[in-house]
């Protein structure tokens, strides 16, 4: 497919790209051997290839949820430099 100017212009904008005229045969032959690459891959024999999820090969180790008991306030905040009854104290950020 060979990109003529005026598709050069609508991609141009609107990927809001800024270039001379000077240079818009240079980049209409960059965009049209790009899409000719891209235009390869329909090519491609792709019968029984699974498509790829991810490169690595490695499997997620996953376990089960599982209901454990909370900290109560008292072990949650003992530590804590500042805090109220039941919540931790912060210095404000917003005015």
């Amino acid at each position: 497919m060979k990109i003529d100017k005026d598709t050069l212009n609508k991609i141009a904008h609107l990927a809001r790209l800024e270039f001379d005229e000077k240079d818009s045969d240079k980049m209409m032959q960059d965009m049209t051997s790009m899409v000719n690459f891209v235009e390869k891959l329909n090519d491609v024999d792709t019968i029984g290839i699974e498509p790829l999820t991810t490169m690595s090969h490695e499997i997620n180790a996953l376990r089960e949820d599982e209901v454990k008991p909370h900290l109560i306030h008292e072990q949650a905040l003992k530590n804590a430099p500042k805090k109220d009854k039941h919540y931790f104290r912060v210095p404000k950020v917003l005015e």
